[in-house]
């Protein structure tokens, strides 16, 4: 986070020079106001590109082996610009290498681990572990003590991307 601040006070430093630059080329005949706006212009630009660009950045460090399989993106009030333009703040990767198959009776059920990454102040990261019925499309969350959590059940579709990578 105190690099994304330095950033932002970089940026804006840098677009007030800019302001203080053409004020100089123009005779001083800009007005002086100019360079706090430039100043705060420069802020927000990088801030607004920092916070679309943070689902590419954080996706692309992920290990081999993992697999987005949902992102959300929801519009904020105090970001008007994200209902025009949404932006992700949240989105879940598949361990595909933490897939566990077994058959309990006909069908084949899976256990797997997904994690869950918040663009917030400070990104947050949890991990959950599933079960994942493949004839019935059923998932239910498990506990670490390997309980099932049947009230929090629910079913996927067959075109459901977690799906696809957890059981064809």
């Amino acid at each position: 986070m105190i690099w994304t601040i330095i950033a932002i006070a970089v940026a804006g430093l840098g677009s007030a020079g800019i302001a203080l630059i053409l004020r100089k080329l123009s005779g001083n005949k800009l007005p002086k106001w100019t360079i706090p706006v430039f100043a705060g212009a420069g802020m927000l630009a990088y801030q607004i590109s920092w916070e679309y660009s943070w689902f590419e950045h954080q996706s692309a460090r992920q290990p081999a082996g993992t697999v987005v399989v949902s992102t959300e993106q929801i519009p904020m009030v105090w970001r008007p610009w994200t209902f025009y333009f949404p932006m992700t703040t949240a989105f879940t990767v598949l361990d595909v290498n933490s897939i566990r198959k077994q058959q309990v009776n006909e069908d084949t059920v899976a256990e797997f681990l997904l994690y869950r990454f918040e663009k917030q102040h400070i990104d947050r990261v949890s991990a959950q572990g599933y079960l994942l019925n493949c004839g019935s499309t059923e998932l239910i969350p498990i506990t670490q003590r390997k309980e099932p959590l049947l009230d929090k059940m629910r079913r996927l579709g067959a075109e459901d991307t977690l799906y696809r990578h957890v059981c064809l």
